[in-house]
């Protein structure tokens, strides 16, 4: 694997695919216009539109982009605790989750970065000022809005943007967590990191984002997942007021 150079950390972007082969290329195109210096890792799910053969022939001419094959839709959960394996095994010191459909911007990318040399958790929010969206009817606003204000009041977070995946991970502290702990397969996945990091000690910071609807395809979120969602978030609020450790993979209790 190419190195990184050596005013840079070794920065692993994971970017979680199904059915995004018409926005892949541009978006990898456009992160490394970004950071050159950025390794790529893309996470597919067996899509059947091919966007994990087309992401095999863009790694195949560039030794920065690497692609994970899985067998099938498993959920957005999973998919990205496979980009936090994958940057433990290989030692990356930082990682960006990204949605890989434009509505996560690479513009944002140098501002998240930086805010890594304060905290342990960069969060694109679009919920703080310089924040917002762009293409969501009145339905999106209100149940990001609700799902947000359910998560603080229940977790314990004082970030405003619980939902949104566009983060930036010092490693060293996902690899104190125990992975295998998980309760979240989809979206819920987002709020549960947090919960977790946060009770780990980590140093959260949000930096303005504006999330655009994708270029293409189709949002994959439906109500189903937003129920998922609000059961996993209540159950984990059970844990916390059950004193339910949160196990590290050292075995220290928390």
């Amino acid at each position: 694997m190419t190195q990184s150079p050596p005013d840079h950390p070794r920065l692993l972007v994971s970017l979680c695919t199904y059915n995004e082969r018409e926005n892949l290329p541009g978006m990898i195109r456009e992160i490394h216009a970004v950071m050159p210096f950025a390794h790529v890792v893309v996470v597919d799910d067996n899509s059947p539109d091919g966007t994990g053969q087309l992401a095999d022939e863009i790694a195949a001419g560039d030794a920065r982009v690497r692609v994970l094959h899985r067998a099938g839709k498993q959920g957005l959960g999973t998919a990205i605790l496979a980009g936090f394996r994958y940057a433990i095994e290989h030692d990356y010191e930082l990682l960006i989750n990204m949605d890989a459909d434009f509505s996560h911007h690479p513009r944002h990318l140098p501002a998240m970065l930086e805010c890594l040399s304060r905290v342990d958790v960069s969060i694109g929010s679009r919920y703080v000022a310089g924040g917002g969206v762009v293409g969501w009817n009145w339905w999106r606003h209100f149940m990001s809005r609700g799902i947000n204000w359910y998560a603080r009041l229940l977790l314990r977070l004082r970030t405003r943007d619980n939902s949104g995946s566009y983060r930036c991970y010092r490693v060293a502290k996902l690899r104190e967590l125990d992975l295998t702990r998980f309760r979240a397969k989809g979206y819920a996945f987002q709020e549960e990191v947090l919960y977790r990091c946060r009770r780990i000690g980590c140093r959260f910071e949000e930096t303005p984002i504006v999330f655009e609807d994708r270029r293409f395809g189709t949002s994959k979120i439906n109500k189903r997942e937003v129920y998922s969602a609000l059961w996993v978030i209540f159950l984990l609020a059970i844990d916390s007021l059950r004193g339910v450790p949160v196990t590290l993979a050292n075995d220290t209790k928390v």
